[in-house]
């Protein structure tokens, strides 16, 4: 008897907006500094959605997100500021209590 195994996909564990939140509240908090976790978390989060939508609401079109949002992409600010507001949150910073 063999095992089949198939990739992880944190997009198969995002059902709720409250899912969504939660994934992109933890990246936030565990990014190193470089914005590679938050922006993992975006892609995985807006795999979620209907991606033809969600390019319509940011302005880009679907190449383009997707590019941004690939493991290679580097999203700008804007771009990260349209998804978060497509996706119906918004990009919150608040002071590091341990410094």
């Amino acid at each position: 008897m063999s095992d089949e195994y198939r990739e992880f996909d944190a997009a198969d564990y995002i059902k709720t907006e409250e899912d969504a939140r939660g994934l992109l509240s933890a990246a936030a908090f565990e990014d190193p500094g470089d914005g590679t976790v938050i922006r993992a978390a975006l892609k995985h989060v807006a795999r979620t959605q209907n991606m033809s939508a969600l390019a319509r609401d940011t302005g880009l079109n679907r190449g383009n997100l997707y590019e941004a949002l690939s493991e290679d992409g580097n999203p700008t600010l804007a771009t990260l500021l349209k998804v978060t507001r497509a996706l119906g949150l918004r990009l919150r910073l608040e002071a590091v209590e341990d410094r």
